[in-house]
Order: structure tokens, then sequence, then C-alpha cells
């Protein structure tokens, strides 16, 4: 035999795995340790007779040891010196003879028997597979004495589906399985455990579980950094209060309504090296949007406003707070990195604009169905879940069997449920007290403390938002692209068309030279009265504003597209004096009662209309009056009246009559 056979030129006998030989007897010691000299030797270059000499290992053996060395192993790496283990298998077991029947106890030596059958017959070995795909056998795991034991179920089904399928392929009586005592039901499950288990992901699948986690991340994977200082990572994700709330309105004649109305959600972003939270926002929603994340954002951009509570006995403590209301030097500040999870709300375009392009972060995403690379903020709301929503009524538990939702169910009594206007103070409460509460991962330091401790304390250096940013977040959200339209003959001035609406200001209904073309508008989800607009060439154009009733209500997006769906669904045309809003407030009133669904988004808009910025534009007195009305906070509950009413206490002017502008249909 050639002393260097080509596959035997390049042997890096480092990349081999390797054994502890402690752990073999005094024989298999010596065996082991001749026959791995012997190889290192070879892959360095001696010659196979000074090896021989030396080792005692023949050429012959030498040269089955490598080619053994060099086979695949199961765990895709090479078997390497695990092959040179006396007695070690790297091959499985072929049998040879067929079994046969030894006296009434059936047969004896059948080793090998059912891989025998598989291979005769592959007919049967793609049947096995494919009914393990369709998971006609599941596994268990039963966790006794720290062991891996497992328990098929459905495997006496699948063993007569096994032995009829054997008889269709022309096995009879004197064959195999047919000729043992159980008919090879061991053999058979043996050999599905065995190929359920050559795979996590198959037997976790098997098994139950939805999807697998805790895989550890490659090297070129874990591109974020350990935190070491404050706003170099943060942690966003969206939490699922498990409570029972209410909606509070108030119709014209004062008399309160109470409707139950779906779960909020709970968006948190938390430093990570002082495990502060940075700011959050509560959603009214079945699912949060691309829109909340962003404003979830900003607000832990923002200087923090502090409440005023009115529940009694809530108040922020000496140490509680928020870090940019405790330290006025930390609004605006910006992170380096967020991690966040693959939701579609997250991985939008504009929140990932917003993200690496405004805020001017890296953002990771990382793997699917892994809240462990997001420990800090899982663990936040472990803490929101014991310390807030558990202890509140209406407490809906982390499962249908859970004690405790029994125990906090006040037996369907609206008046003992949380309402939204409560929930707001107390999480707020929540988390500036966790803010203010000394954290064992600090070393017993409140998470307010230690950010202190950084940033006035060893004067680590923060990035600051621009200040032109500062001023401007609305263009957080993506610019969107619309056309300038006027109709010369009808005398209908330049605007643009969003969401449906009419958008324009002075300066752009009286720019003829802009009619065809496009407009970048920036636009602010949470109120849609005015938006941005800005030139193709990026200068800005100025505040243009929505016309008609759109304009003196606050709505968002939100509430604009459940209106124009309504709108839409009825096939309805509206008189145009008629308020969207107050008729859209009026048919969710009626339908809170029934569904919870039109409860939420009922509270969405009281919400909205509470605390809407009062600090709007006006365009005229009247205007003016109504944007106030509408938005103050004492006459928000009674957003039920006509929207006719707030208008007409305005005092008003004597107008002339304009002439119609609308054509008779008269042909003269």
């Amino acid at each position: 035999m050639n002393r260097r056979r080509p596959d035997f030129q390049a042997i890096d006998v480092g990349t081999w795995p390797t054994v502890t030989s402690a752990e073999l007897d005094e024989a298999a010691r010596r065996d082991f340790e001749a026959r791995r000299q012997a190889v290192v030797r070879f892959a360095a270059g001696e010659s196979v007779a000074t090896i021989e000499q030396t080792t005692g290992v023949n050429r012959r053996q030498l040269y089955r040891c490598i080619e053994r060395a060099m086979l695949p192993h199961p765990d895709g790496r090479p078997f390497g010196f695990r092959a040179l283990v006396p007695y070690m298998r790297i091959a499985e077991y072929v049998r040879i003879h067929q079994v046969r029947v030894h006296g009434e106890r059936g047969s004896r030596g059948a080793a090998g028997a059912l891989s025998q059958l598989f291979e005769r017959h592959p007919a049967l070995a793609g049947w096995l597979v494919l009914q393990v795909k369709q998971r006609k056998v599941l596994l268990r795991q039963i966790h006794t004495d720290g062991r891996l034991r497992t328990r098929l179920r459905g495997l006496q089904a699948l063993h007569d589906d096994f032995l009829r399928q054997c008889r269709t392929v022309g096995l009879t009586a004197a064959d195999y399985p047919f000729n043992t005592a159980g008919h090879a039901i061991r053999s058979l499950s043996r050999h599905l455990t065995a190929e359920m288990l050559r795979s996590f992901g198959t037997a976790a699948h098997l098994a139950g579980a939805s999807h697998l986690k805790g895989l550890p991340r490659q090297d070129d994977e874990a591109t974020t950094p350990a935190a070491t200082r404050p706003y170099q990572v943060v942690e966003f994700d969206g939490h699922r209060l498990d409570i029972r709330l209410k909606v509070v309105v108030r119709d014209p004649l004062g008399f309160e309504h109470e409707f139950e109305m779906e779960r909020v959600w709970l968006l948190v972003i938390i430093d990570v090296c002082t495990r502060a939270v940075l700011g959050y926002h509560i959603v009214l929603a079945r699912e949060y949007s691309r829109y909340d994340v962003i404003k979830t954002i900003e607000k832990a951009l923002e200087p923090h406003r502090p409440r005023t509570f009115t529940i009694g006995g809530l108040a922020y403590g000496a140490h509680d707070g928020f870090p940019s209301q405790r330290l006025p030097e930390l609004a605006y500040v910006t992170w380096e990195w967020m991690r966040l999870d693959n939701a579609k709300a997250n991985l939008a375009n504009e929140t990932l604009t917003a993200l690496c392009e405004f805020v001017g972060c890296l953002a990771d995403a990382g793997p699917k169905y892994s809240p462990d690379e997001r420990p800090y903020i899982e663990r936040f709301f472990g803490t929101i879940a014991s310390r807030l929503s558990s202890r509140l009524p209406g407490y809906t538990g982390s499962h249908p069997r859970d004690l405790r939702r029994a125990l906090a169910d006040p037996k369907g009594d609206l008046r003992l449920y949380v309402s939204i206007d409560e929930l707001e103070e107390l999480v707020e409460y929540a988390i500036a007290s966790y803010n203010g509460t000394p954290h064992s991962g600090l070393n017993n330091a409140t998470p307010l403390e230690a950010i202190e401790y950084f940033v006035r304390g060893r004067q680590t250096m923060v990035t600051w938002l621009a200040e032109h940013h500062r001023r401007s977040l609305c263009l957080m959200q993506s610019a969107r692209r619309c056309r300038v339209r006027a109709y010369l003959d009808q005398g209908v001035r330049p605007h643009v068309n969003l969401h449906g609406v009419r958008y324009t200001n002075s300066v752009l209904a009286t720019s003829a030279h802009l009619i065809g073309h496009y407009l970048l508008v920036y636009l602010n989800a949470d109120d849609l009265r005015c938006v941005r607009a800005f030139l193709a060439d990026g200068t800005e154009l100025g505040v243009l504003d929505a016309q008609g009733a759109w304009r003196v209500v606050p709505h968002n997006l939100k509430l604009r597209q459940e209106i124009r769906k309504q709108k839409d669904g009825r096939r309805s045309r509206q008189l145009p004096d008629v308020n969207p809003i107050e008729s859209y407030v009026r048919d969710k009133l009626a339908q809170a009662k029934k569904t919870r669904k039109a409860a939420t988004e009922l509270a969405h808009t009281v919400r909205l209309l509470a605390s809407a910025p009062s600090a709007r534009t006006p365009v005229g007195p009247r205007n003016a009056h109504a944007v106030e009305t509408a938005s103050s906070p004492e006459t928000a509950p009674a957003i039920v009246a006509p929207a006719s009413t707030v208008v007409e206490s305005a005092p008003r002017t004597p107008v002339r009559p304009k002439k119609l502008s609308i054509g008779t249909g008269q042909v003269f």
C-alpha cells in the first residue's frame, strides 16, 4: 500500500474531536495511546517504519485507524480520535442471516432483523417515516432520576398498521416479524425512539413543542456588545396585561355608562446597564402597530412629564421617577443598540427607519422565539405581573385554570374592575417605583442611583438627539409622497389627499405652479389634524391643515381608518355638516354593551379626545373654541354630545351668504 495515499495527504488532527483516556481501563488506555501516537506521528510526516518500531502499531492497523477516524460522525464532525478507542463501533450492525423460529417461545438472536427488513422492503421504511411525520405516534418524556426516559403514545395502533403493511408487501407467517412472539413490537419501539431522538427538532415537535429555544448564538450572530454604560444597549418589547378593564363614558344627560373592554398592551424600553425604564406606552388594541412602537421611542426620548395622581395614596416617592425626570440632562439622549423580537410591528420599514436613521442606533432582532435573548425586559414584565396585574380585580391569570383568575373575578361586577384612567395611574406609579427600588442585579442600588452614578459620578459620555430633530419628532415616521391636486374649472384650490381627507394651507392654496407635483408629507399618527409638508427638493412648505370636521376634533390614524371603514361598510353618504367622529362615537357607544371590541375602540377614542394637545394653530375663533372644548379633560367624557352643540356655543358673527358654487343642473 502506498505510504501517502491521496486522501491521507492533508490530515489535520488538530481539528479532530479528542478523547479523555483517564476514563478507560489500563489495557484499553495503552491501546488507545499507542494508536493516537501512531496517527499523530503519521500526520507529522514520520516514516511508517519508524512509527511501527516506536509505537508497536503495524501499518495495516495504522491505515485502518486513519480511515475510521476520517469517517463522518452523526454529529456532523469526523470521528477523529474517538474512532481509536478499542471496540468503538462506527457503523451500524448489519444482519446477514434470516430470523429462524426456535421452539414455542419464538425466535432467538434477532439482532438487526428490523433493519434487514427495511433494507429488503424500502416501502416499509418509507411508510414508517410518513407515519412519524403525520404524528401518528408521539413522544412523551418522563422526568425521573435525572435520566432521559421516553414513552411512545399511539404505538399499539401504529404496530397494527405496520403488520398490515407487512402483509401487503408479501410477508407470511413464517417471515419476520410474524415469526416472533411479540411481532417485533419492542424492536419497532426502539427503532422509532432512536429515529425521533436523532434530531432534537423532530423530538421536540413530536413531544408537543411549538417552537425551539435555547440554541446558543454563533459568534458572527452575537453582534450586540455587553452593556458597560448607560444608553449603550436597550431592550424593547410589548407585554399584554392579564387584567379585565372597563371604560366609563358619560351621556349628554350626565349619566355614566360602564363597559368591559379588551386587554391592553404595555410597551417598554429599558436600559440594560442600569435596568432603568426609559419610557413606556399603553396601547388600547388587540395588537400594537408600528406607530405604537415609534410612539414608545418618542416617549423614551422626550423628557418625562409627571402625572397628577387622582387615586388616594399614589404619589412619587423621594427616590422614584424616570431618568429624564430626575436628571434633566438625560432628555433626548439616544442609545447605540436596541434589542427587540421579530414582531411585524418591530421589523416594519417605518420602525427600522426611525431607529437606524432618525435615532441613529443599531437594531438587533435576534433569533425567533428566543425571549432569553432579552432577559432584562422579560424579567421586568414578570415584576409588573407579580406586583401590579395579579393584585388587581379582574386578573385573568397566566392560564385558564389559574386559581387567581377565579379569586380576582368579582362575579362580573364592572364597578369593581379597573378603568383605563386608573390603570394609567397605576402603571405610572409601578414603573416609577420600580426605578426607585433597590435591584439585586445592581448590588441593591436602584436603577436611578445607578444611572446617576454613571452620568454624574463617572461622567460617562452620552449622545443627544440633534436639536432640529427634537422639534420635529414626527419626522421619525416615513414620508408619504402625495400629489398636489386642483381643479381649475371648478375653482378647487391646490391640496393633497391623505387617508381620504384633503389637506392644504394658505401657501399651498395659492401655489398654482405646484399642481401635479409631489410633496413629502410627514404625519403624526396620534394627531392627524395637521401634517408637515416638504417640497421634492427637501425645503419645507409648512403645516397643512385637514379640511372639514377632521380639522376640529383631535383624532389619530387608527381612529380615522376605523371611521372610514365603518362608513364604507354602510355604503351610505353622510351629510356635509355631520361630524364623522361624533357619528363614530355614537355607534361605538351603542355597540359597547354587546362586544368588548367596540368598548375598547370607544375607550381609545375617549382617551384620545381627553389627552390630545390643545395647542393648535386655529383657523378662526370659532374653530379654536371647538378645539379647546373637544380636547379639554373636563369635557372629554361627554363626547357623545352632538358636536354641533359644542360649536353652537361659540359666539356667532353675522356673515353675508355666498353664491352657491354647485350647479343647479339646468341648461340655459
